[in-house]
């Protein structure tokens, strides 16, 4: 028998990336969260019933892919500890568990559908994520690698592991292509002719202001977990052009051709220029003076987003992408969701390392 995986870094990172994911999952699997009651089903006649004949490829490929990543997470978290084989089944009954518990609160939503084809599809998906990390963690060259290089540029302890999650956190919801690059109102054209105009829309300060805002934050989440805050600008380079290739990817894959591009607009690119300048400003800054400007700028955030703009449902994007399945509106909700709790996220990382 193998011995278990081990690595020199600590698995605080992996658990914080596991609860967020499970996090998303709940999401994307409870949205709305309204409307509970009893719908008179039996969830043992659900898991006997026949395989629904609407279900689509579709679903199937969305189901599988949502649980690759959990299985993956846990994985790589139960290899630390147990043989390949053990880590596998573990992980293949952490998603089967996960999921089941989906479906079965499923039954109180009336609008969602308990679905036993879900339950199979999401279990396969965490089968092949637990079934990939017992692949990847013989390549110790790798984890060795990643291993001093995350060394060498990142702060250790368990405050810094909270704040890299933050930044995978960041990232994530960033990518959503209905939102303007750094922003958080949803682009909402609703329609789009060849060759016709589109009406003059003026030019917004306070969307300017919330991407500068946005980025400010990264930015101070970024100087709190490098070792050397001198390399921010670079390392916030390689984050945004990850972010935009991404988005870019997204876009390519969910928008209609005409709204391709339409998450850069002059509001996101005065925004960042801006938000730029003022970090430079702030790169010598003592640790405390960054951590209370983060503070201050986290709060402006907040507020701006919440009182100042208008408020943008997760819906009124819908009419730029070419599909309208309903994963696309729990997509966009928890893109907001993101928007709404990270500033208050920060603010807690911020405390957390005020005496470290």
């Amino acid at each position: 028998m193998r011995e278990p995986f081990q690595t020199r870094s600590h698995p605080r990172l992996r658990t914080w990336l596991i609860i967020c994911y499970t996090l998303f999952i709940v999401y994307g699997s409870l949205s709305p969260f309204s409307g509970w009651r009893g719908q008179g089903l039996d969830f043992i006649e659900v898991l006997r019933a026949p395989f629904q004949l609407t279900y689509t490829g579709f679903d199937a490929v969305i189901n599988l892919l949502a649980y690759i990543p959990f299985g993956l997470l846990v994985g790589l978290m139960l290899r630390t500890r147990f043989s390949a084989l053990v880590s596998v089944i573990l992980g293949l009954c952490l998603g089967v568990l996960l999921s089941a518990s989906m479906e079965y609160l499923q039954m109180y939503l009336p609008t969602r559908v308990s679905s036993n084809l879900d339950l199979l599809t999401n279990s396969v998906g965490a089968l092949i994520g637990a079934l990939l990390a017992v692949s990847i963690t013989s390549w110790t060259w790798l984890f060795s690698r990643l291993t001093h290089w995350r060394r060498d540029l990142f702060r250790h302890g368990k405050e810094m592991d909270f704040g890299l999650a933050l930044l995978a956190l960041w990232m994530f919801g960033q990518v959503n292509p209905s939102l303007p690059m750094l922003g958080n109102v949803f682009i909402s054209e609703v329609v789009h002719h060849p060759f016709v105009k589109l009406p003059y829309v003026p030019f917004d300060v306070w969307e300017s202001s919330a991407v500068a805002l946005n980025l400010l934050m990264l930015g101070v989440l970024m100087l709190t977990l490098l070792r050397v805050p001198r390399k921010v600008v670079t390392a916030m380079l390689v984050v945004l052009v990850i972010v935009a290739l991404a988005k870019f990817i997204a876009a390519a894959l969910l928008l209609k051709s005409w709204a391709l591009l339409l998450w850069i607009n002059s509001e996101a690119v005065l925004g960042m220029l801006l938000g730029v300048l003022l970090l430079l400003a702030i790169v010598w800054l003592p640790r405390a003076g960054t951590i209370g400007f983060g503070a201050a700028v986290a709060l402006s955030y907040f507020v701006i987003i919440n009182f100042v703009l208008d408020s943008s449902t997760p819906a009124a994007a819908m009419s730029i992408y070419h599909w309208h399945y309903g994963h696309l509106l729990n997509y966009n909700g928890l893109a907001q969701t993101i928007t709404l709790v990270f500033p208050l996220l920060l603010l807690f990382h911020l405390w957390r390392i005020r005496k470290v």
